[in-house]
């Protein structure tokens, strides 16, 4: 089979695409024909041995994936389509994962929407409702907004009855960013003081942060009193430090929200949250944006453009061209339509 293997931890450039044996079927693992890979932030760590997961080189990456399952397994039965987080081997033709990380997906989401699904909602999911517990009426503000992990949590917020700040470095990015459900969009640069003029002085009930670096701080001062500021990643590069005494003053918690580690801890919760997040997955509440497509030989293009942060919307390598396309999803912005692009 084909696959995009990381040969070198030099980034992007060490990923060659090239022949690969095709994984065994066995007990305990649901064997998938990959259709379409979703490209995310640490997939482009691990190409730098920057992640906390580091399989001897070679090896390859690909968090999450969309197909269909070979030969019943798991549960689950031949032919139906699926999302799956393999965390190791998305990008290839072919690949197996545990049965908890397989998740029946409806005919009506196509593939690479499918794969956008996974890692990013089950984590916006995991951070809004078990760590920052969530409530209609509260204010949300989502650093990073246009992003993977920042769309999710836009329309995760929305549709839990919250308002929604999208924090943004573009115009085009905020775009993307109200399409995905935000009510309220700020720039980056001075965005503590636009939060405060929207909430009339009060501050947001919680923050989600997939960036870090400088402008945590800011972050942090923008929470109402007994505020959550939600810490998910750091694609600014740093991890910033908290001087705690600022939680004392103002009744306010930083906590972090490590999906993959919780589901090691509870092999069943990632299921309960897909079956959780099924109706809006089906009533098009959650849509992923999707930007540009690539082909599987151009996998380390995709992770290119990822770790430049040239990505607007989702970025999806396609493994297998569709045989057949499913019922179109009208989405809420015609300017996000303009940014699916196949390569």
């Amino acid at each position: 089979m084909r696959a995009a293997v990381i040969t070198a931890l030099n980034g992007p450039d060490g990923v060659v695409i090239r022949e690969e044996p095709e994984p065994e079927a066995t007990a305990g693992r649901v064997r998938i024909d990959v259709h379409s890979a979703g490209v995310v932030f640490p997939d482009v760590l691990q190409t730098r041995g920057g992640y906390q997961l580091r399989p001897a080189l070679p090896f390859t990456p690909g968090w999450e994936v969309a197909g269909v399952v070979r030969e019943d397994s798991g549960g689950f039965r031949a032919g139906d389509r699926v999302a799956a987080m393999p965390v190791i081997g998305g990008f290839a033709e072919t690949v197996t994962v545990t049965p908890e990380m397989v998740f029946p997906l409806p005919d009506d989401v196509g593939f690479d929407k499918g794969a956008a699904l996974p890692l990013n909602y089950l984590t916006g999911h995991f951070a809004l409702r078990r760590r920052a517990r969530l409530l209609a009426g509260e204010t949300v503000l989502v650093q990073g907004a246009a992003g993977g992990v920042g769309t999710a949590a836009c329309q995760l917020a929305a549709a839990y009855g919250a308002r929604v700040i999208a924090v943004v470095s573009t115009p085009e990015k905020g775009e993307i960013a109200r399409a995905a459900g935000a009510h309220d969009v700020v720039p980056v640069a001075g965005f503590r003081d636009q939060v405060s003029r929207l909430t009339d002085g009060r501050g947001v009930d919680v923050v989600i942060d997939p960036v870090g670096g400088d402008r945590f701080t800011d972050s942090l001062r923008t929470l109402a009193p007994e505020g959550r500021l939600i810490v998910i990643g750091f694609t600014g590069r740093e991890i910033p430090t908290v001087k705690v005494n600022r939680l004392l003053l103002t009744n306010t918690t930083v906590m972090g929200a490590a999906s993959e580690e919780f589901w090691h801890l509870d092999a069943g919760y990632a299921t309960e949250q897909w079956n959780e997040l099924m109706p809006l997955i089906r009533s098009g509440a959650i849509d992923p944006p999707i930007g540009e497509i690539f082909g599987l030989e151009e996998t380390a293009s995709a992770l290119r453009a990822l770790d430049e942060r040239r990505a607007i919307g989702r970025l999806i390598v396609r493994v297998r061209e569709p045989q057949s396309t499913p019922t179109p999803r009208v989405t809420s912005s015609s300017s996000m339509k303009s940014q699916r692009r196949v390569r």
